[in-house]
Parts: C-alpha cells; structure tokens; sequence
C-alpha cells in the first residue's frame, strides 16, 4: 500500500508539473507545434537519467526511486501526448514537422538521459 501511495503521490505532483510547464512554454512561444511538450519530454529524459545515476551510485533507496522515476517522472513525462501530436501533424499533411518532433524527441531525449547519468556518475 506504500508503494502505491509514493507512485500516486508523485503522479499527481507529476502531472500538475507537466502541465504548468507546458501551459508556460505554449504561452511563451506563439506556435501550433508542441514546444511545450517537447520541453517536458526532454526535461524529463534528463531527469529520469539523473535519477537512475543515482540510484546506480546506491545513493537512493527503492522507494525514493519508485517515488521520483515511477510516480513524478510517470506524471511529469508526456509521450501519450507526444504520440496523439504526431499522429495530428501526420493527418494534417505536417510531415516535416511531424519528423522533426519525433527525430528531436527521440535523439535529444537519449542525449538528455545519457547527460543525466554521466552527470551523476562523474561528480
């Protein structure tokens, strides 16, 4: 029950995160491509990586992983979203957009989780 109280918990935190992250970015930029999903993705990639580089190091205890990866990370990253955006472009005829919102995502995304790990393991 403990467990599933941290993931809910972070879930919710997650979520309320994601969405005033992207609301702001949206806001800021005036585009009908997702920026602000994009942004939450990557963030999130790189937090995601932060946290696993600290659970490598044994310096977090599984239910602080489950907390943060599983429930605020779960919460807070949007790849449903992204998925739903891309399938949108594509039946609007957006290819290229299309392609740059999943090359970015994808490649930036690893970029971002593998720079989150190194950042921890070499500090």
């Amino acid at each position: 029950m403990k467990i599933l109280l941290l993931v809910g918990l972070g879930s919710f935190i997650g979520g309320i995160s994601r969405y005033l992250v992207t609301l702001f970015i949206q806001n800021k930029i005036f585009s009908t491509f997702p920026y602000g999903t994009l942004a939450v993705n990557i963030i999130g990639c790189f937090l995601i990586g932060v946290i696993y580089g600290f659970t490598d190091r044994g310096n977090l205890n599984p239910e602080w992983r489950i907390f943060l990866a599983t429930g605020i990370m779960g919460g807070f990253t949007t790849f449903s979203s992204f998925s739903n955006e891309t399938i949108s472009m594509l039946r609007d005829a957006e290819y290229l957009p299309a392609f740059s919102y999943v090359a970015t995502s994808i490649f930036v995304g690893l970029a971002a989780t593998f720079a989150g790990i190194s950042l921890i393991k070499y500090l």
